[in-house]
């Protein structure tokens, strides 16, 4: 897994896809903040400044305020890799993120998204 190009990819140029991906299958872009915030422990202002800033992912995984303990439960095959085996951990998150997302846009519900 050598894309590290998505590393200085603002998080702003992905961020319509995910809205977009989940809106497209009767999910909300308020549910995509939801992972959001849960994955990462950013809030709705951080989340603005962000995309406002155009923060890349490495900076907006860096600078979480507090990734879910949680994550480990996170589990499955997303973009042909299993999410817990991949060993670079900016990889892993960025993973996390398009794992829970995979799992919004296939109908799971949150309660089983956010591992609750």
């Amino acid at each position: 897994m050598q894309n590290t190009k998505i590393y200085t990819t603002a998080f702003a140029s992905v961020y319509p896809h995910y809205i977009q991906k989940a809106e497209k299958k009767g999910r909300t872009r308020e549910e995509v903040h939801e992972i959001i915030f849960w994955l990462t422990g950013y809030d709705e202002k951080t989340l603005q400044e962000i995309l406002d800033d155009r923060t890349d992912f490495k900076t907006f995984f860096e600078n979480a305020p507090q990734m879910n303990p949680n994550t480990s439960l996170i589990k499955g095959v997303i973009c042909g890799y299993r999410v817990e085996e991949i060993e670079d951990s900016l990889m892993k998150n960025i993973r996390y993120l398009d794992k829970l997302i995979d799992e919004l846009t296939k109908g799971k519900q949150m309660e089983k998204i956010l591992r609750k």
